[in-house]
């Protein structure tokens, strides 16, 4: 009996001698398949670094490891829905950037134009709406119905290509500086009277593309005058409208319903555009003064009449005093 025990002891002496002079590398290889079979809980990762609920955020990102060992049920269940996504780390302690989400493809921007609409006709600052640059505020193509407050500083307006259908009367209040004013295709109708009157400073004024049937009391001051593609009347037109305008030097009257020349004009104009209109007469002051016979308009040497049924050939005292004659039907 004695002998049968000192033989297990010796085995077992033997055994460990054995494994004692095992490679490390095998050794280590041993006793991680022990600690398997023996244990259910994974090795610690990183070393000695304990993996728990309160540092997992702590933990480098694991978003790049290609295979993940499942531990299934193995894990206590506390571990297990404590577990946060694998993009996810501490903002403060880990130096690898987050994964952002990806982006979502059914979320996308608005139009500008729809947001630059929206935007003017809820009464929103100006230069949310338009693009302020300097004393230029541009406010085109953006579905306007009507012009917003502009800043105290604005010296010119562009305000084309909108749905603009009224200018009322204090439109432009207070703008001592303002000196162009360009509403360009939109759909003007009507203009109050004092709407441009207090505007010291204004020098341009470009108003094509619109319906206006009568002009309003223009300021004196203005040099260049653009109506081009409206509807203007003889009779929405004062007969002093332009003679007071000491200053004007380009006046576009194309493409209305005039039935008359709306004369008479100052001696600063340069240019006078009337084509395609309905002038079938003119009257003999239109240009000249008929009791002084001299050469008096020598400024005045663009004058187009084509596209009128007007015969120009049976208006000759008419154009005495201009240095050309105008251009239109002569026979």
């Amino acid at each position: 009996m004695r002998l049968l025990a000192f033989l297990s002891l010796m085995a077992l002496v033997a055994l460990e001698a054995g494994t004692a002079f095992l490679p490390k590398e095998e050794r280590k290889k041993r006793e991680e398949q022990t600690l398997r079979e023996g244990d259910f809980y994974p090795a610690p990762p990183m070393g000695n670094y304990v993996l728990s609920p309160e540092n997992y955020g702590e933990v480098f990102d694991l978003s790049d490891y290609e295979q993940l060992t499942d531990y299934g049920d193995q894990l206590p269940e506390d571990k297990v829905t404590s577990l946060a996504p694998s993009n996810r780390i501490s903002p403060t302690k880990s130096s690898t950037a987050p994964r952002l989400p990806s982006t979502n493809p059914l979320m996308t921007r608005p139009t500008t134009l729809g947001l630059l609409g929206s935007l003017a006709n809820h009464g929103l600052p100006t230069c949310l709406v338009c693009v302020c640059l300097g004393s230029s505020v541009y406010c085109d193509d953006i579905d306007l119905e009507e012009l917003p407050p502009l800043p105290q500083t604005t010296a010119y307006l562009y305000a084309r290509f909108n749905r603009i259908r009224h200018i009322r009367a204090g439109a432009f209040e207070g703008l001592t500086k303002l000196k162009r004013i360009d509403l360009s295709s939109n759909s003007i109708s009507s203009i109050d009277n004092n709407a441009f009157r207090m505007l010291p400073a204004l020098r341009d004024l470009i108003l094509p593309g619109n319906q206006l049937a009568a002009l309003p009391v223009l300021p004196r001051g203005i040099e260049f005058l653009d109506v081009r593609l409206n509807r203007l009347q003889s009779s929405g037109i004062q007969r002093d409208t332009f003679r007071v305008m000491e200053k004007l030097q380009f006046l576009f009257l194309a493409d209305n319903l005039l039935e008359s020349i709306p004369g008479p004009f100052p001696l600063s104009l340069r240019l006078l555009h009337l084509q395609n209109n309905r002038i079938e007469t003119m009257q003999r002051d239109t240009f000249c003064d008929p009791e002084e016979h001299r050469y008096t308009r020598r400024l005045l040497e663009d004058i187009r009449l084509d596209g009128n049924p007007i015969n120009l050939s049976f208006f000759p005292g008419a154009y005495f005093c201009l240095p050309r004659l105008p251009i239109g039907r002569f026979t």
